[in-house]
């Protein structure tokens, strides 16, 4: 077999090579006390899109910072009792997608909550002001002010939480029966969601973006979804005399660093050929999930779709 990385007996045991910043705890703490601030209300739009036997709407709700986060909303028409709910979070750069590859969810009676992540393709607001580049994407955003709470991905993450949230909230929904999942940067949420919001009973991350940074720039693959943290070293630390306290400060936006954090279960499928999201870094998030866990290894998949990944992710929801 074709190797990138690590052999894989390596990789069944490594666990990252980022900092974790000092202060990380208390970091999350100050931002879940804002989020606690945000709350659980939220705003019904009609959707374009309709199928039998399922609503569809907009649902809107207000995130930190004042932003105004869109989700496509699905649920069952006919609703008896309490019924599990699905947080579902997209890739890099585009939407929430369509409604169709989510009516699944709603026909086996789940209520269905799609992020937009704010500032991407779909309809969320970005509300964020920052000073310094934004050249190429939003990892580096806010990369360099004083206060790290301006980290673009902070608010995003504090997102997923609240999507979760708001999920819970809803008098129809049983908020012990709540999970979340996405694969790239959706499967980054996934993790940062479930870490942020203990509750969130399962979670199914498919090869997540946005981890173990250090070790994707030793591979050499600040290219394509990294491609901007590439740029701004280039342009702005070209000798490398913060390129130590980049990372650090990356390290707040790490979901290797936050998945010790999740309580629920996890499922993860986990590519060997992925030069979007290297394999050591996928595995340096599932490895450092102290929760019950479980993985699917695709040995000559990259960074595409995954033969049955959507029924293995729908049977493991299954049990909610």
């Amino acid at each position: 077999m074709p190797s990138l990385d690590f052999p894989l007996e390596k990789l069944q045991t490594y666990t990252g090579s980022s900092p974790l910043p000092a202060g990380f705890d208390a970091y999350w703490q100050r931002a879940l006390a804002e989020l606690d601030q945000a709350g659980t209300d939220f705003t019904l739009a009609p959707a374009e899109f309709t199928a039998p036997g399922v609503v569809c709407q907009y649902l809107y709700f207000t995130g930190v910072g004042g932003a105004k986060i869109c989700c496509k909303f699905l649920r069952p028409e006919k609703i008896t009792g309490k019924i599990p709910g699905i947080a579902i979070f997209h890739g890099y750069s585009v939407s929430s997608g369509g409604w169709v590859d989510k009516l699944h969810y709603a026909y086996a009676g789940y209520a269905v909550l799609a992020m937009d992540v704010r500032g991407q393709m779909g309809l969320s607001d970005d509300t964020s002001q920052v000073a310094g580049p934004t050249l190429k994407g939003h990892i580096i955003r806010g990369l360099f002010e004083e206060n790290p709470d301006k980290l673009f991905f902070r608010n995003v993450f504090l997102d997923t939480a609240q999507t979760a949230r708001v999920l819970m909230a809803m008098d129809f929904v049983d908020p012990a029966r709540v999970g979340a999942t996405g694969g790239s940067q959706g499967g980054a949420l996934t993790l940062a969601c479930a870490a942020l919001e203990p509750k969130v009973k399962m979670n199914a991350s498919i090869f997540p973006f946005l981890s173990d940074y250090r070790r994707t720039w030793e591979m050499d693959l600040f290219k394509d979804a990294y491609e901007e943290l590439s740029y701004y070293i280039r342009g702005k630390d070209p000798r490398h005399q913060r390129i130590d306290e980049m990372f650090n400060r990356l390290g707040y936006i790490d979901v290797a660093n936050l998945a010790p954090k999740i309580r629920g279960e996890s499922y993860m499928l986990l590519t060997l050929q992925d030069r979007i999201c290297p394999p050591s870094t996928q595995f340096a998030a599932y490895n450092r999930i102290t929760a019950p866990k479980s993985c699917e290894i695709y040995p000559n998949h990259g960074h595409e779709h995954l033969p049955d990944s959507a029924e293995l992710v729908f049977e493991f929801f299954k049990r909610l």
